[in-house]
């Protein structure tokens, strides 16, 4: 099991963790500093945050299950994900340059009033903050399993110690662990498959048996709105989906502000891209080499378990003393490199957007900005155990709500970029005339099973564009019927 070895590696992933939160702590000298790095970080290191802001321990762990159980089609997803880099690079990026904002709800008054604004900015922050209850649960459960201790213990300690380094190291912190533990999330992959092929026999050798199991496909040109598995979907529908995440999420917005210029934005948000495209392949891989391992080659039996418990049987029972403790480091990467951009952004959201203070790059706000990082750590914490309760799916509900609150939020930053003579009143009520949409064509994971039946069901990726055009539908049809107004461009 759990050595003193895997303890001791998983100690030292700890201290030096800690260690840069600290030494930055010295470096922030006001707000702008504390959430944009004084807005001259190096792009590549941007760029490797941004893409472990996107990943999570829930990608370490589905993406091998996902291919261990089907195979290798949500690869699919990447060529959304390059065209959504190249929509964003033009009609996104620029447009929050110029703007001068520190948020990215901040161009929402500028274009149309400030309640849309704190309307979109308290969506959002529902959002992450359901994102960061499910970054503390799911990977304690799999700690929990792995190194004996309790479900409490894992969540508090995971919770407590992203809040420390990044309160106290803020953008810079949060970016230079980012990029530390990214290398060691990747390399967790890296040694999953080496000992896989090396216990079947030869790297070659095992992708062959992948490949004669079925588990290296990874194109399928049918068309099934109802599946995510083909490339409508996944490539061409899964756009817009990549779209929302990329150009209207903070934590992406807040990285592209901390570079030098437009350029180095884009060279981040490419970065970004192309390390995605390899950790698919990486983790999916993982999951095949895994099916090989247990089910072809029988160099290990498997009992009976669900899915999503395989790699962690593997960890346990399979690698070597200390490459264990390496492991568990890397799912814990995985999850503080989401979990400290969350609160970042959290924090930033909270300050600028909902409190609306001035004279921003002040000490005081500085002080106010690591408290929030604190008091949001707490809720997500609370929002951990709230996940427990109960038995349905976290992967239901992690699609559920930010299908729910994407798709609007970019019909709003769509509106405001091409539109922003709307009504104010009707741009705020499309948003949750978009949400109303959606639940047309999903099922609401909170409720009971069979409470709510939607008339036309859609494979995930589909509720981004729905909800989108809905919101700027309702927008548009709403806007006509409110009382003139005079065109007010907030400052």
């Amino acid at each position: 099991m759990f050595s003193a070895w895997d303890w001791a590696v998983v100690a030292l992933y700890f201290a030096a963790m800690a260690g840069i939160g600290a030494y930055f702590s010295r470096k922030n000298k006001n707000f702008k500093d504390f959430m944009f790095g004084g807005g001259n970080m190096p792009w590549l290191a941007v760029g490797i945050s941004l893409i472990a802001t996107s990943v999570s321990a829930n990608t370490f762990l589905g993406n091998p299950a996902d291919s261990y159980a089907n195979d290798m089609r949500l690869l699919m997803l990447n060529f959304g994900s390059i065209a959504a880099i190249v929509i964003v690079g033009v009609f996104f990026i620029p447009r929050f340059r110029a703007s001068s904002i520190r948020s990215a709800y901040e161009l929402l008054e500028i274009r149309f009033s400030r309640p849309v604004r704190v309307t979109a900015a308290s969506l959002y922050s529902c959002h992450l903050l359901l994102r960061m209850g499910m970054l503390i649960y799911a990977p304690s459960l799999v700690l929990m399993k792995i190194t004996g201790a309790p479900f409490w213990a894992s969540a508090v300690s995971m919770g407590l110690f992203a809040m420390l380094y990044t309160s106290l190291g803020g953008i810079k912190a949060a970016t230079t662990t980012d990029v530390i533990q990214f290398c060691i999330f990747f390399g967790g992959g890296l040694l999953c498959i080496y000992f896989c092929a090396k216990g079947v026999g030869s790297f070659s050798k095992t992708w062959e048996m992948a490949a004669a199991a079925g588990k290296t496909r990874w194109l399928d040109f049918s068309f099934n709105p109802g599946s995510e598995r083909n490339f409508f979907s996944a490539a061409v529908v899964y756009t817009v989906f990549e779209v929302a995440i990329r150009g209207c999420d903070q934590q992406f917005v807040q990285r592209y502000l901390s570079t030098k210029n437009v350029r180095t934005a884009n060279y981040s948000s490419i970065t970004s891209s192309l390390l995605g495209i390899c950790v698919g392949a990486v983790f999916f891989t993982v999951g095949a080499f895994m099916f090989v391992y247990f089910q072809v080659a029988h160099v290990e039996a498997l009992p009976a378990m669900q899915v999503n418990q395989v790699l962690p049987y593997f960890i346990v029972h399979v690698l070597p003393r200390g490459v264990k403790g390496l492991l568990v480091a890397a799912i814990m990467a995985a999850d503080m490199g989401a979990l400290s951009s969350v609160l970042t952004a959290l924090s930033n959201t909270t300050v600028v957007d909902l409190r609306a203070k001035s004279h921003l790059d002040g000490e005081i706000n500085l002080k106010n900005a690591r408290r929030w990082v604190w008091l949001w750590g707490l809720l997500g914490m609370a929002a951990s155990f709230v996940c427990a309760l109960g038995n349905i799916s976290i992967l239901s509900k992690a699609l559920f709500f930010t299908s729910l609150f994407s798709g609007p939020l970019l019909g709003l930053f769509l509106l405001a970029f091409f539109r922003p003579l709307l009504h104010p009143t009707a741009v705020l009520l499309s948003a949750f005339g978009g949400m109303a949409v959606l639940l047309l064509f999903l099922k609401i994971p909170i409720l009971p099973e069979g409470a709510w039946k939607p008339l036309y069901e859609v494979s995930w990726p589909w509720n981004p564009l729905i909800s989108m055009t809905a919101t700027m539908a309702f927008a548009h049809i709403l806007s006509p019927l409110m009382p003139r107004h005079r065109h007010v461009v907030y400052q």
